[in-house]
């Protein structure tokens, strides 16, 4: 089975054809699939359009929040409950085009395990795809992952994908980061975007600035995540040394009684980056101690294959 999860918010006038458009894919290529929409706080008739559309055909579910909660609420609503092996997600604005989800399953067929879709040519205002543009070339060169598109919403995963990832906060844009750092095969497949026909779109600058600091978690998360104390002991002490040695200078200048300037720019600048080392060496060494007494959250390795006389009971039945 395919599970297709759909979050919206104020989209009830995209859902009728965007799952007219669906069946039509999953008759014409013999696909078993069931679309989940997940309707995060509309305060237009979207829930209704669901209902609706889930009395009319049994493959549709749909989940309703009590309020907005965020995307990343909403698709770990939709996969706690989607049955699939295989999940796609798309946006309910009509954009995401799902004639394209074959070439998804063709890429997952060369053994990939997660598939992203590639939004070449946009059909957005000239601002918003500059932006996009800038932004991914910023997270690729900050995480390795080298896609051009990696805020599309147009993804297919395999089920394992999704049962070792956390997408707590905002992290649904960096999933094919996180999922390569576990290990898992990523790649991209270039689609159709089409011009929004209904409603308005949901995203401001001020997702710019939320998705710098998340890029910056992300990037601790997939460096630091299972060696904080090393990670950040290792800043503190580089720090303590170059500030112990600005102090020393400025001891040796003192005593020559030269450069008064000159001193009081390195005893300041020694004694903060002192102050700074140690200070990430404590923090280093509590996150260590948080993330052993919290067990973790989920194992420092991924396991694809298991042979020979081994207890399963000790891995979870996702």
């Amino acid at each position: 089975m395919i599970s297709v999860v759909i979050p919206v918010k104020d989209e009830a006038g995209n859902l009728q054809q965007l799952q007219q458009e669906l069946s039509t894919v999953a008759a014409e290529h013999g696909l078993e699939m069931e679309v989940i929409f997940v309707d995060d706080g509309s305060r237009d008739a979207t829930w209704d359009t669901i209902r609706g559309l889930q009395a009319a055909d049994g493959r549709v579910r749909g989940i309703r929040f009590r309020r907005n909660f965020g995307k990343a609420a909403a698709l770990t609503a939709g996969f706690r409950r989607a049955r699939g092996d295989i999940v796609f997600t798309m946006d309910g604005d009509l954009q995401d085009d799902p004639r394209e989800m074959p070439r998804f399953l063709s890429k997952l067929r060369e053994g990939f395990d997660l598939v992203s879709g590639w939004k070449r040519r946009r059909r957005d205002p000239w601002h918003k795809v500059l932006a996009s543009r800038v932004w991914n070339e910023m997270v690729s060169l900050a995480t390795g992952v080298r896609l051009h598109d990696h805020n599309c919403g147009f993804k297919c995963y395999r089920r394992e994908v999704l049962n070792e990832i956390d997408l707590r906060g905002d992290l649904y844009r960096y999933v094919p980061v996180l999922a390569a750092a576990r290990g898992f095969r990523v790649t991209e497949v270039e689609v159709n975007h089409r011009p929004r026909e209904h409603g308005v779109s949901k995203y401001g600058a001020k997702r710019f600035l939320r998705g710098f600091v998340d890029l910056m978690a992300v990037v601790f998360l997939t460096t630091a995540g299972q060696r904080p104390a090393h990670v950040l002991g290792g800043c503190g002490l580089t720090a303590v040394g170059v500030g112990g040695l600005a102090l020393l200078v400025w001891a040796a200048l003192a005593l020559c009684g030269a450069g008064p300037a000159v001193r009081v720019v390195l005893g300041w600048a020694g004694g903060f980056l002192c102050a700074v080392g140690v200070n990430l060496v404590g923090l280093g060494l509590l996150a260590e101690l948080a993330r052993s007494l919290a067990g973790a959250s989920g194992e420092p390795y991924s396991v694809i294959e298991v042979v020979g006389d081994v207890d399963t009971s000790t891995f979870a039945d996702e």
